[in-house]
């Protein structure tokens, strides 16, 4: 199955928007990587977050809620550069779910204002009309809570 993959910095405190909708909704995706790292990984302290989500954030947030069935993703980077110096710790975890709409990603840094890479691969899944209908249900339904 094909991967496509998609790279950013993106700022503290910012939203990105990763555009995969189409008009027939028949192709689906999963997450299969999520990798980070800041612009200055030796000479600046960090603790970013990056989370993925089904709908759109109206502000990024460094609170990790694994109830939230909007949360695909979360991904966390930490590293000291001080005297206390400790080395570079990343987690990263992924939900498996199909979805076929678009996707995005907000970043927190905890320790100032750096801006982080990221990188995500997906899988790209063709979808029959059954999983297309699902898939599309689920995001009308996710983003109807989320307004609500």
């Amino acid at each position: 199955m094909p991967i496509k993959s998609f790279r950013g910095l993106i700022a503290d405190g910012s939203i990105d928007t990763v555009t995969l909708h189409t008009n027939t909704g028949a192709t689906g995706y999963r997450i299969k990587k999520l990798s980070l790292m800041p612009d200055k990984p030796v000479t600046a302290a960090n603790e970013c977050v990056i989370q993925i989500w089904k709908v759109p954030q109206t502000a990024a947030s460094s609170d990790v809620d694994f109830s939230n069935q909007t949360l695909l993703g979360v991904g966390l980077y930490s590293n000291q550069t001080d005297t206390t110096y400790y080395p570079d710790d990343q987690t990263v975890i992924f939900d498996n779910e199909i979805f076929n709409q678009d996707i995005y990603i907000t970043h927190v840094n905890e320790t100032g204002s750096r801006p982080c890479n990221y990188y995500l691969e997906l899988e790209q899944i063709k979808l029959d009309q059954t999983e297309n209908t699902v898939a599309t249900l689920k995001d009308i339904r996710n983003i109807e809570s989320q307004s609500s």
